[in-house]
């Protein structure tokens, strides 16, 4: 039974080949310590725990329908303390003003705000080292082509995630349930 007081966070699930890119990347430049995580796609950082049965249930409903997502990783972001890989996606953002819409009474003030979809590969770095590879992964640099497959539900318990549930998105070969 899930703590009504612990947060959850939806992720959008990456096919399997960026996945691996991403992953490849966060073992070579994550501090060790701090990366407890696969990479990811944060959609909300903060949903209610105490909404959990509502959630799954909407999640459930809408990923039936939803079609894989065509996302365009455009480009490599400096953070700051950190580096990432853009991603540009109109049905990802369709997407993800709907849920807001839905669970807007619910939601945190980051969470109310328009998102710019990333994948972070290097975090909690000194400025200087994600500056440097930021500069490096730039240079080598060319946009592609990923697919969103789904939505991941995790709860949050101050440091790992816990997986609740994944949230495959409809296949288009499948009848319609």
């Amino acid at each position: 039974m899930l703590d009504p007081n612990v947060p959850l966070i939806l992720t959008l699930a990456l096919d399997e080949q960026a996945t691996a890119f991403f992953n490849d990347l966060r073992r070579q430049h994550f501090p060790a310590n701090r990366n407890y995580l696969d990479a990811h796609l944060t959609l909300f950082h903060h949903l209610p725990g105490a909404h959990l049965d509502e959630l799954t249930r909407q999640l459930t409903e809408r990923s039936r329908v939803q079609p894989a997502l065509q996302l365009h990783v455009a480009g490599v972001q400096f953070l700051g303390q950190g580096v990432a890989y853009s991603v540009q996606s109109a049905e990802l953002e369709a997407l993800h003003r709907e849920l807001q819409a839905l669970w807007l009474p619910h939601l945190t003030p980051q969470d109310q705000q328009r998102r710019r979809p990333h994948v972070t590969v290097q975090n909690k770095v000194k400025p200087e080292v994600a500056r440097t590879l930021h500069q490096q992964l730039s240079a080598a640099f060319e946009p592609f082509e990923a697919v969103g497959t789904g939505l991941q539900l995790w709860a949050y318990r101050g440091g790992p995630w816990e997986w609740l549930r994944t949230f495959a998105f409809a296949d288009p070969d499948e009848p319609t349930r």
